[in-house]
């Protein structure tokens, strides 16, 4: 199982930095840029409502399962 972080997506669309994102959730870049590039190992319910109150979208919007290769059953 894999969970990708599309926020760079949803920052995009609305036209948002790094830096402002980072700033109106009150976390560090070090700690943006980890959820950014799909390093994250958790995210806590709290973080994720301030991103999705921010960014003006759904969870969905950021969190997308794909499954893994040797997942697939033949």
């Amino acid at each position: 199982m894999a969970i990708i972080v599309n926020l760079d997506v949803m920052m995009s669309k609305r036209k948002m930095s790094a830096t402002e994102l980072s700033n109106k959730l009150g976390i560090t870049m070090a700690n943006l840029s980890i959820l950014k590039n799909n390093k994250a190992r958790a995210v806590r319910f709290t973080t994720l409502n301030e991103i999705c109150k921010v960014l003006d979208c759904q969870p969905g919007d950021i969190l997308e399962y794909v499954e893994d290769d040797d997942e697939v059953e033949e």
